[in-house]
């Protein structure tokens, strides 16, 4: 689109010039091509805005989903692979986690239960292993009311979960740093049934890459609140997965 405003300044004065009553046919020869000039550059300009728009309407393929194969909380082994042909999201969390951890939670099963379809699932990766035992990440899901089949809380070896946050490009804390160990990402990823993570464009036309599992105390989710009324992603999610649920 730049270039078409570019070519449109730098003939502004040829322009205006032919545009002036024609005062012979070399004149009006002039005028009749630029007019043509005109034409061509308005009709490459609605092309380039409708094809911009409509390329921005489909979602962003970020990459593949890494692969990841851990135990949840019925004792199965679940794997990316088991997750094809399924839209579903995935999060990093720890049952016990005090703060983003319940929002994330609670987030995503507003989610589910507004989707409510068995396309759809929910992986999420706990980072204390060492405490969240597939029973315990059992009553876990009871306590928070998940009645999906279809969200699976996950846990295994904690080096490997770190691998696999780090793959996902979803930030873990370092397990050898108490202090850090169990901080983590509020950040939720889309994956796709093919087994891609997607997402949607933002304002500024750049892919957003991943969504906000978090509560806002504005409407524009800029500033993050544990008690904020706001939650633009999750609205965004429930628009994306249907869309990928089409697809």
């Amino acid at each position: 689109m730049d270039f078409v405003v570019t070519i449109v300044k730098r003939n502004l004065r040829k322009i205006l010039k032919i545009m002036q009553p024609p005062k012979n046919k070399k004149s009006k020869s002039s005028r009749q091509t630029i007019i043509k000039i005109l034409l061509l550059i308005g009709g490459l300009f609605v092309l380039i805005t409708v094809g911009v728009g409509y390329f921005k309407k489909d979602l962003y393929t970020v990459m593949k989903v890494p692969d990841f194969q851990l135990t949840d909380q019925n004792n199965r082994h679940i794997s990316n692979r088991d997750m094809l042909g399924k839209v579903y999201l995935v999060e990093f969390f720890y049952s016990s986690c005090p703060s983003i951890c319940p929002i994330m939670n609670n987030n995503i099963r507003y989610i589910e239960e507004r989707i409510n379809c068995p396309d759809f699932g929910v992986i999420s990766i706990s980072i204390d292993p060492a405490h969240d035992t597939p029973e315990f990440l059992r009553l876990h899901a009871q306590r928070i009311g998940v009645k999906s089949p279809h969200w699976h809380f996950l846990t295994g070896d904690r080096a490997y979960i770190e691998k696999i946050a780090d793959q996902f490009n979803i930030y873990i804390g370092d397990q050898s740093d108490e202090s850090e160990s169990l901080n983590h990402s509020g950040m939720l990823a889309l994956v796709d049934k093919k087994g891609n993570i997607r997402c949607r464009y933002k304002k500024d036309g750049m892919p957003m890459l991943y969504y906000s599992g978090l509560n806002y105390q504005d409407p524009q989710g800029k500033t993050p609140k544990l008690n904020g009324e706001y939650h633009p992603d999750r609205e965004f999610l429930i628009e994306d997965i249907k869309r990928l649920l089409q697809e």
